[in-house]
């Protein structure tokens, strides 16, 4: 496919390189490709970089439909308490509008509220604040809402 994409720099890493290369010069990444176990691995080393595993999205995509979801697992040790972000799986949700459904402008919104209630100092646990999981997704409605 990389012909069909002239504009875009493709290179290939073995694993181990690729996990050294994004500690040591993340900004070099835009998008990795790769298979699921390899993509785990990868995804749970970006979240430190990031600030925390609560904050990212991915996406599955293949000849079918694509699959979104936060890259952090269910967390069953913190259900129920309201101490999980729910910003990855808000995130995954702007994936989805943007890649599967075409709605960059919808996409665009979603990352635009997040960015807006993280401006505003509103932090879970994860990031070293206090906001229960129902109350940030609360606020991020909210933010999406002043942008419709």
């Amino acid at each position: 496919m990389s012909a069909e994409y002239p504009d875009v720099e493709l290179s290939h890493m073995y694993v181990d390189n690729a996990a050294m290369q994004l500690v040591r010069a993340p900004k070099k990444f835009d998008v990795i490709v790769t298979g699921n176990m390899f993509g785990d691995i990868l995804s749970d080393e970006a979240s430190v970089l990031a600030g925390s595993i609560g904050l990212l999205p991915s996406a599955s995509i293949g000849l079918g439909p694509g699959f979104y979801k936060p890259i952090h697992g269910s967390a069953p040790d913190i259900a129920g308490r309201g101490n999980a972000n729910p910003l990855g799986a808000i995130a995954s949700a702007a994936e989805l509008a943007r890649r599967s459904l075409k709605q960059t402008d919808v996409a665009d919104k979603i990352d635009a509220a997040i960015d807006r209630v993280l401006e505003e100092g509103r932090r879970t646990a994860d990031l070293g604040g206090s906001v229960p999981t129902e109350q940030m997704g609360g606020f991020v409605c909210q933010a999406l809402e002043r942008l419709f």
